[in-house]
């Protein structure tokens, strides 16, 4: 049986020291090698002052004591400390080991709160022989494998969604009467003028106020208010998902049950956020728990299930000329009385099913990928802790 020894934090690391500086100028959403910060990834730039294998530990922000494990070439900026173990310590091991650790508790409360280098490398911890150490990491190395891989299928099945919206409705290529690529076989097109374009003959306009509910969440204390115990879907929820909101960090908050009956959100769903970024748009899925959306978000119920997919990817399209729009332009927030005034075009209801048929297998696809991955970080949550501390052993 392993042998565990203590340690402290900086005895183990070759290297236990915050990254440099870095112009803001010189980051962006495009470069050879990520930027990592206090609060995680910020961008890319072109040149790296990192390679190899470590911790990254968030100094200062948002996600102060977040721990994550890198391998590569990075420029790591000065709110960021990188934890680089020596030969006789596995980086993986001892980077899940202080996920765990909530390092946050020891920031400082001077006017700029943030972890010292000094305290956090003098924090001891008892770790086993490199041997064990390598067999937890690879236990787990081999779950978060599972997850990145199932990411990457989710993203191909998103795209293939995307793929098909664009040619159908924005393109206006779908399968005419022969099966041939409506506008580009010289489909007739016609000029409208609510939309100043032209669509497909045969096609209508309606705005989206007339296919749908468009609701403002609810605005909280997180101090609680009532007796009832709900979860609550904010803008982060939405950010760190694409298609499906991820259910795996929603808070926790207490409200009057009268209160948050009016808030509930319900299956198939579109949240749509009004700030933060603006126009980011998902669906809900199989929710595990009561759960109410914030005031920063909008909820859209359709009047007709034969809208709800039109009516996503017709949001998810605004989300991205959003997205794609530079600094300081145009939207800086979406509103009810925006996206209830937008207009959407409308084909014939024999186009919109087969459209639905595509899409919501596509959707089911992505949906099981997704419970999976639910299954893979529940499988490693539960691990985690009896890894960490010797309760499970690997042979």
């Amino acid at each position: 049986m392993s042998e565990w020894k203590e340690y402290t934090i900086g005895e183990i690391c070759s290297r236990f020291s915050s990254g440099k500086s870095i112009k803001s100028s010189q980051i962006s959403a495009e470069g050879l090698y990520p930027v990592y910060g206090g609060n995680g990834l910020r961008g890319f730039t072109d040149t790296f002052n990192f390679d190899g294998e470590c911790s990254i530990i968030g100094r200062q922000g948002a996600y102060c004591g977040n721990v994550r494990y890198f391998k590569g070439k990075a420029f790591m900026t000065e709110h960021a400390i990188v934890a680089m173990v020596n030969e006789n310590h596995n980086n993986g091991y001892v980077s899940n080991l202080l996920s765990m650790m909530n390092l946050a508790q020891y920031q400082g409360q001077s006017a700029q709160p943030g972890l010292s280098v000094s305290t956090i490398s003098k924090i001891t911890i008892k770790l086993p022989d490199l041997a064990t150490q390598e067999q937890c990491f690879n236990v787990l190395n081999l779950i978060d494998q599972k997850i990145q891989i199932n990411n990457q299928i989710n993203q191909e099945l998103e795209a293939m969604a995307k793929t098909l919206y664009d040619y159908w409705f924005v393109q206006f290529d779908f399968p005419d009467k022969n099966g041939k690529p409506y506008k580009s076989s010289g489909g007739k097109m016609v000029y409208n003028p609510e939309l100043k374009r032209e669509i497909p003959e045969g096609w209508g306009v309606e705005k989206l106020g007339e296919l749908a509910q468009f609701k403002n969440g609810i605005n909280y204390e997180k101090t609680p208010s009532g007796s009832e115990k709900v979860k609550i879907i904010n803008v982060r929820n939405i950010s760190s998902s694409t298609i499906f909101i991820n259910q795996t960090d929603l808070d926790e908050i207490f409200l009057e049950n009268d209160k948050s009956t009016n808030f509930i959100v319900n299956e198939g769903m579109i949240l749509i956020t009004r700030s933060g970024i603006p126009g980011a748009t998902r669906l809900v899925s199989e929710l595990e728990a009561k759960t109410v959306y914030s005031g920063f978000i909008i909820a859209s119920e359709v009047n007709d299930l034969i809208y709800k997919n039109l009516i996503f990817y017709y949001l998810k399209n605004v989300e991205e000329v959003l997205k794609n729009q530079s600094a300081g332009t145009i939207m800086k927030n979406i509103s009810q009385s925006v996206l209830t005034d937008m207009v959407v075009s409308l084909p014939p209801q024999n186009v919109l099913l087969k459209f639905n048929s595509i899409i919501d297998n596509l959707l089911e696809q992505m949906k099981n990928v997704q419970r999976q991955n639910q299954e893979f970080s529940q499988l490693r949550d539960w691990l985690l802790p009896m890894l960490m501390n010797g309760q499970v052993r690997v042979e």
